[in-house]
């Protein structure tokens, strides 16, 4: 059942994301993340903003105009992917729910990678160790542990990565707290050569589990990280008695939205554990690209795709 219906949404996103991505990916090769690459390309007059560094001195010696050496992105790059699907992204309000919209962004990064020839590998969690037995009346949480992690070697061609989306779309979410700073983790080892790397997560997890493994990553590689969001983890509606059922530990909630102060109260511990999340990721050097339930997540992710290219000729990194 499962698998059947996974099949169906990666059928979908094939023609989705092939049709409104393909027109981002005419002329000449360029990567997803504004990185400055190491191929060297044409140079060009420096303009306020460049990056002094990649100053272009035997020309600017004989043109006597300061100028830029522009390079282009690796065309042999590798790309790995750390997939979320802890218990926490089987949920959703809007017009997905956020284990598919995972999924969808990384057919997405699948589909940019893999269109010029590149490598793209992948390592999923889905969750943590099961929630321990009710003692009582009460529940006992379960313990945060790595979960079950498991690594899809990289592989060039439509075919391989269309098994490796096939995989992650099939994968089944577990119960309880996985961690992510261990999923993290894992594209930190073995050391590889520099390429992109993209954490696709809800990271509800707190920060100081995932970021120092965020940080070490982007010493070596271009980092983005995609969060997945739904409304209903921002604000609450008012309608009344709400049964809550925490996905990682199995636990009921009855929460009465009708108390205005309590709704006032959510939405601003939403807000602030949101800008502690955004934090972290600038901290670590991360670009950061949220993805919502109740939006057209490509749209989204094709803005923000613009944006970084846009950037890139402009000279500027980030």
């Amino acid at each position: 059942m499962a698998t059947d219906r996974s099949g169906a949404v990666l059928a979908r996103l094939q023609l989705l994301v092939t049709r409104k991505l393909d027109g981002l990916l005419q002329g000449d090769y360029a990567g997803l993340l504004p990185g400055p690459g190491s191929e060297a390309g044409e140079s060009r007059e420096y303009r306020p903003g460049d990056d002094v560094r990649r100053m272009d001195w035997p020309v600017t010696a004989r043109t006597t105009t300061p100028h830029v050496r522009r390079t282009v992105a690796d065309r042999e790059l590798e790309t790995w992917l750390a997939v979320d699907l802890s218990a926490s992204l089987d949920f959703g309000t809007g017009r997905w729910l956020k284990r598919d919209v995972v999924v969808a962004a990384a057919a997405a990064i699948t589909h940019l990678t893999v269109r010029g020839g590149n490598r793209i590998g992948a390592v999923v969690g889905s969750g943590g160790d099961a929630p321990a037995p009710r003692r009582g009346r009460r529940a006992v949480p379960p313990v945060a542990g790595p979960g079950r992690l498991v690594r899809l070697p990289a592989r060039s061609g439509r075919k391989e990565a269309q098994g490796m989306l096939r995989a992650i779309a099939g994968t089944e979410i577990r119960p309880g707290r996985g961690d992510l700073g261990a999923l993290v983790e894992m594209l930190n080892r073995p050391p590889r050569r520099r390429g992109v790397a993209v954490v696709i997560s809800d990271f509800l997890a707190p920060p100081a589990q995932w970021a120092r493994p965020l940080r070490k990553l982007r010493v070596r590689h271009d980092v983005l990280a995609i969060e997945v969001v739904d409304p209903r983890e921002l604000e609450l509606p008012d309608v009344g008695v709400l049964p809550v059922v925490d996905p990682e530990t199995g636990e009921l909630h009855e929460v009465q939205t009708a108390d205005p102060s309590l709704r006032h109260r959510y939405a601003a511990a939403a807000a602030a554990q949101r800008a502690e999340i955004s934090a972290a990721m600038r901290s670590a050097g991360a670009a950061h690209l949220r993805l919502r339930t109740d939006r057209d997540w490509l749209l989204d992710m094709v803005r923000f795709v613009a944006a970084q290219r846009h950037a890139r000729t402009r000279g500027t990194t980030r």
